[in-house]
C-alpha cells in the first residue's frame, strides 16, 4: 500500500475538479479509519473496566480459606441443632440414645420394643431433616431473588411468591388434587406431587405479575417492587382464605389454616423426598451460575458486557426460584422472612460473592429453621407454635432495619 504522502502527490497532479474530489475521499477514508481505531480502543477499555469491576466485586470479602472454615463451623452447629431437635420435646431423649437409634436403623435393624425408636426415627428425625431442607431452600431462594431484582428487600414471602404458591396449593387441596401436611397429620386427597405442581404454578404466576407491575413505566424502584409484592400478596392471601372456607370439612379447615402459617408437624419420610431432590439440585444450578449472578447484581449492562445472557439468566432464575418456593410451601406452608434475613447475615460475614454466599446461605437457613422449630415445639407446654409466627417475629424488625437504611441513603427512590 502506498504511503499517504505519495498518494497525496499523485492526487495533486489530477486536473481541476478531480483534485478536490480525490482529496476529500482520501481524507474521509482516513477519518473513518481513525474513528474505528478510537472506537475499538474505547470499547476495549470499557469492557476491561466492566470486567475489572466484576472481578473486584468477587475479590472483596474474606478469603476462600475463611469461607471454608465458616462452612465447617456451620455444619458442626447444624449437626448439634439436629441432635437437639430430635432429643428435645414432650419426652426428652438423651443424645447418646438418639444416635444409637439412628445408627441402628441406618444399619437395617428392626425397631426395638419401647417408644424411643418410634419417637426418634418415625417422628422427630423426619421433622428435623425437613426443617433443615426448608431452611436451606429458603436461604437459596432469598439469595437468588435478591440478585435477580438487585434489591436487598426481596424475599419470596414479601414479594408475594409464597402467597401465590399457597393459593395454588390450597386450590389443589379444595379441588381434591393434593395433600397438605398439617399439625396433626395429612389433610386432603391425592398426591403431594400434584400439590407441589399447583404451588409452583401459583408461585411463578405471582412472581411474574409482581415483576410486571414493578417494571411499569421503564423504572425499577425498590419500594415499587416491595409495594407491588405486598399488594399482590395480600390479594392472593384473601383469595386463599376464601378457598379455605369452602373446604366444607372443619378438621381440614383447621389443619390448612395452621399449615398456612408455617408448620412442619406433618413431616414423614415420604414428605422428605421431593425437597431432598429439589433443594440440592437448586443449589447446584445456582452455584454453577454464581459468577453470572455476581455480574447481574452490578446491572444488566455490566453483566452483558462480560458475556452474560441476561434474558436467559433471568428466565432461569424465575423458574428455579418459583420451583423451589412451590416445593417448600407444599411441605411446610408459608414461612416468612427467612429468605430476607439469611442473605443479609451471610453478606455481612462473607461479602457479596455468590460462589461463597450461596452454600453459606443454605447452611445458615437450615440452622436457623431447625432452631426455630425447636422453639416452636418446646416454648409452650402442650401447644405447638406455627413456624411462620416465630420467623415473622424475628424477621419483621430485620425488614424495618434494612428499609430504614435504604431510605436513609436515598436508595429507595
Amino acid at each position: 500500500m502506498a504511503a499517504p504522502g505519495a498518494r497525496r502527490e499523485a492526487v495533486e497532479q489530477a486536473p481541476g475538479p478531480d483534485l478536490g474530489r480525490a482529496v476529500g475521499q482520501d481524507d474521509g477514508r482516513a477519518g473513518r479509519a481513525e474513528e474505528r481505531r478510537a472506537g475499538g480502543a474505547e470499547g476495549g477499555r470499557a469492557g476491561g473496566a466492566e470486567e475489572g469491576r466484576v472481578g473486584g466485586a468477587e475479590g472483596r470479602g474474606p478469603g476462600q480459606a475463611r469461607a471454608v472454615w465458616l462452612a465447617l463451623g456451620l455444619l458442626v452447629a447444624l449437626l448439634v441443632a439436629l441432635t437437639a431437635a430430635v432429643a428435645l420435646g414432650a419426652t426428652d431423649i438423651a443424645p447418646a440414645e438418639v444416635w444409637s437409634v439412628v445408627f441402628r436403623r441406618l444399619g437395617g435393624e428392626p425397631p426395638r420394643p419401647g417408644t424411643d425408636d418410634l419417637i426418634v426415627w418415625q417422628l422427630r428425625v423426619p421433622r428435623a431433616l425437613l426443617a433443615a431442607l426448608v431452611g436451606a431452600g429458603l436461604g437459596l431462594v432469598g439469595t437468588a431473588t435478591q440478585a435477580l431484582v438487585r434489591n436487598p428487600l426481596a424475599d419470596p414471602y414479601l414479594l408475594g411468591i409464597s402467597n401465590g404458591a399457597s393459593l395454588g396449593a390450597v386450590a389443589a387441596i379444595v379441588l381434591g388434587a393434593g395433600t397438605v401436611a398439617g399439625a396433626g397429620g395429612v389433610f386432603g386427597l391425592g398426591g403431594g406431587l400434584g400439590l407441589s405442581s399447583a404451588a409452583f404454578a401459583g408461585a411463578l404466576a405471582s412472581f411474574a405479575l409482581v415483576w410486571t407491575l414493578a417494571r411499569r413505566g421503564g423504572g425499577f424502584a425498590p419500594l415499587r417492587l416491595v409495594l407491588a409484592g405486598v399488594g399482590i400478596g395480600q390479594f392472593l392471601a384473601g383469595f386463599t382464605s376464601y378457598l379455605v372456607l369452602q373446604a366444607g370439612d372443619e378438621q381440614q379447615t383447621r389443619g390448612v389454616l395452621f399449615w398456612l402459617m408455617g408448620s412442619l408437624g406433618g413431616a414423614t419420610w415420604g414428605t422428605l423426598l421431593l425437597p431432598a431432590v429439589t433443594v440440592p439440585a437448586g443449589l447446584l444450578v445456582l452455584q454453577a451460575r454464581a459468577r453470572a449472578l455476581n455480574a447481574l447484581t452490578m446491572g444488566d449492562e455490566t453483566a452483558a458486557s462480560v458475556g452474560v445472557d441476561v434474558v436467559r439468566l433471568r428466565r432461569l432464575l424465575f423458574v428455579v426460584t418459583s420451583l423451589l418456593t412451590g416445593v417448600l410451601v407444599s411441605v411446610s406452608g408459608a414461612v416468612a422472612f427467612v429468605g430476607l434475613m439469611v442473605p443479609h447475615l451471610c453478606r455481612l460475614i462473607v461479602g457479596g460473592d455468590h460462589r461463597r454466599l450461596l452454600p453459606l446461605a443454605a447452611l445458615t437457613g437450615a440452622l436457623l429453621l431447625v432452631v426455630v422449630d425447636i422453639v416452636c415445639r418446646t416454648a409452650m407446654d402442650g401447644q405447638e407454635l406455627p413456624v411462620g409466627v416465630v420467623t415473622a417475629l424475628i424477621g419483621a424488625p430485620v425488614l424495618l432495619y434494612v428499609l430504614d437504611r435504604r431510605l436513609g441513603s436515598g436508595a429507595g427512590a
